[in-house]
């Protein structure tokens, strides 16, 4: 395959006010964004996206999840497509660059070869998955689930949020729902840029993070039920306190992670105390632990140490305990040919990087099973990410978006 040049390059300054001109839609009230899923923010942000794309020469996809698909033709209409994408919804509290990176810097791919009058023989095709963030319908990575075969289309439509509103129905409120199969679509590649969500590229000065893996993650409900009691006349040894139980599996679950270093990790994330009144003794806990892992082996232990210490744990205080996995995906590896790509793009345009493992869930982890795919990561301020505050510079994201053109031209092949 061609190789394309040093000086192919993307332009740095528009991508950058695409980022800022979309964070104008869904702002929120401390600097970042709150564009959830299937809101009219979420309709208004795709209707901006499929003007750019209709503005730079493609034609726009559109399946029954709400999956959005811009595509450049290629010169071999027998090739399959190259895809490059990320997704477009934030947290309720969410930053300017989580997902909408990997967008936009799709985009900006085919604007530079539109500007430099390039050619592929594979079509390019920039996708926005829907849900990818799971913040108000869970789980996360919906739509690219349902893509890859993971989740039933009729399961993901009838995902409630808190109000009891279903994914199926907000979709086809805001009008982005479309009347392509879901799946259909065969890739030749799929490459997905990304900030990093953690410290280490920051911490160690690379410009790129070249994703080999993608963490297991395991989410399990912890459900411990005590006796609510008066705080001030409970007698100490007569207390069945849900939440004296739940602080010390929680302080378990640390001694868990921490065996297993220096890749796994665990902590929860979800916590509910009732009746959670100040002069109550609480007599339920509920809490999701959540366990991740490269290693498939590792987080099984995990899950098996919670069960059984956990168990323990309720059974010497006294109490009763029930736990329910609720979600979960086993490790990702990378398709190495793709991954190849990425690390070659990164030599080429000299930036330094480093192998690095994805620590969260991404549409890319199930893409991963329907075809060969790899990510890129740039660094973040101190790591942050899923909060207001989160940032990235202009050059951070130039070069993600830089090697992300490169590993993609060079999977679709220049045409002289």
């Amino acid at each position: 395959m061609a190789a394309p040049g040093e000086n192919l390059r993307i332009d740095g300054d528009r991508l950058w006010e695409s980022i800022m001109e979309m964070a104008k839609i869904g702002p929120g009230v401390a600097g970042g964004n709150n564009r959830q899923t299937v809101t009219d923010e979420d309709g208004e942000g795709r209707a901006l996206f499929q003007s750019w794309c209709e503005a730079a020469g493609c034609s726009m996809g559109l399946d029954q999840m709400g999956n959005m698909f811009a595509r450049r033709e290629g010169t071999d209409p027998e090739a399959l497509p190259v895809y490059v994408g990320s997704h477009l919804d934030t947290q309720p509290t969410g930053g300017k660059y989580d997902g909408v990176l990997g967008v936009l810097g799709g985009l900006e791919i085919l604007r530079t070869l539109n500007d430099l009058g390039i050619k592929t023989r594979h079509p390019i095709v920039v996708t926005n998955f829907t849900n990818e963030e799971g913040t108000r319908f869970a789980p996360a990575m919906l739509s690219s689930g349902v893509f890859a075969g993971v989740h039933s289309q009729d399961w993901a439509y009838e995902r409630e949020d808190a109000q009891g509103k279903r994914f199926g129905d907000e979709l086809k409120r805001i009008g982005w729902r479309g009347e392509e199969e879901v799946g259909q679509r065969k890739m030749h590649a799929f490459f997905e840029l990304h900030i990093e969500q953690g410290p280490i590229l920051e911490a160690e000065r690379k410009d790129i993070g070249v994703v080999t893996h993608g963490q297991g993650l395991s989410w399990t409900q912890v459900t411990v039920t005590g006796k609510e009691s008066h705080t001030g006349s409970t007698p100490m040894p007569m207390r069945k306190n849900a939440g004296l139980c739940m602080a010390r599996i929680l302080d378990k679950v640390d001694e868990i992670a921490w065996s297993h270093k220096p890749h796994a990790v665990g902590a929860a994330g979800h916590i509910d105390i009732y009746p959670n009144s100040r002069n109550v003794i609480p007599g339920k806990a509920v809490f999701t632990v959540d366990f991740r892992s490269p290693d498939l082996s590792v987080i099984e232990d995990m899950e098996r140490r919670l069960r059984d210490e956990g168990g323990q744990i309720a059974k010497d205080m006294g109490l009763e305990i029930a736990f329910e996995k609720v979600g979960g995906f086993d490790p990702v590896e990378f398709d190495k040919t793709c991954v190849t790509a990425v690390r070659d793009a990164a030599e080429r345009l000299g930036y330094s990087h480093q192998d690095i493992i994805s620590g969260a869930g991404h549409d890319a982890c199930w893409i991963n099973q329907v075809a060969p795919t790899a990510m890129i990561m740039c660094p973040c301020v101190d790591g942050l990410s899923h909060n207001e505050a989160e940032e990235i510079t202009k050059d951070w994201a130039r070069a993600g978006a830089d090697v992300l053109m490169h590993a993609v031209v060079e999977t679709a092949g220049i045409v002289e």
